[in-house]
């Protein structure tokens, strides 16, 4: 595995007002992520995980403490600036699929593309290489509506890997899917992490899920309780 660092979090704190008092959602969570890692963070409901990857992916702040993504620190960003880093450098697969219904397949993976401003050539070969990953080239045409949740969720990756991005943020990915769709799906990311050296983070209590990742990081009521690299 590269050695080099793209998150880093120092002290990071995360709380939510709660009438005159605070929710704290993190407390002093300090982790490094690095190139290729097949990392999750797992634990209960409650447990900080999404908040964790919201702060991570720039979707959120911290209320203290700092959360540094690829040599930027996430709380001194503009919003322009954390949507820019967001276009060009994450992907996002959440536990919905989030697919535009009037669009196809094709313009849903295709979208990220357009808002990094790539040409049209260079767009439909990028697009279609996703497709292939996710096997799903057949399907270029289809709108959702007529997709299963394995195929929509397929999309999903396809939009997330289709401009390579340095992470890709997976929150809960099989929550929606039966057994054989949730290992469908891990196949297809563990071999995109190791094709492509994207480096994915999970947020899931799915034990389907754990079983494929090389990093457990245990987050237990906001704090980090384990941290253990699995041996193949």
């Amino acid at each position: 595995m590269n050695h080099e660092v793209l998150i880093k979090t120092t002290n990071l704190v995360k709380q939510y007002p709660m009438g005159e008092n605070h929710l704290t959602a993190l407390k002093n969570v300090n982790l490094e992520f690095k190139k290729g890692e097949f990392s999750g963070v797992v634990g209960p409901s409650g447990s900080g995980k999404t908040t964790l990857l919201n702060i991570l992916g720039t979707l959120d702040t911290p209320t203290s403490g700092s959360a540094e993504l690829l040599g930027h620190k996430v709380e001194e960003l503009s919003h322009k600036a954390s949507a820019k880093l967001r276009n060009q450098s994450l992907g996002f697969i959440f536990q919905t699929y989030n697919l535009f219904p009037v669009y196809t397949v094709f313009e849903n993976v295709e979208f990220p593309l357009i808002l990094l401003g790539m040409e049209k050539m260079a767009r439909q070969q990028a697009v279609m290489e996703a497709l292939e990953w996710v096997k799903l080239t057949d399907k270029a045409n289809v709108r959702p509506a007529q997709l299963s949740g394995g195929q929509a969720q397929r999309v999903a990756i396809a939009r997330a890997i289709v401009k390579r991005p340095a992470v890709i943020l997976a929150d809960e990915p099989t929550a929606n899917l039966d057994a054989e769709n949730s290992y469908n799906i891990l196949n297809i990311m563990q071999e995109l992490n190791e094709q492509l050296q994207t480096s994915f983070i999970f947020a899931t209590h799915d034990e389907k899920v754990i079983r494929y990742l090389k990093r457990i990081i245990h987050l237990n009521d906001g704090l980090v309780v384990k941290d253990e690299w699995v041996k193949s």
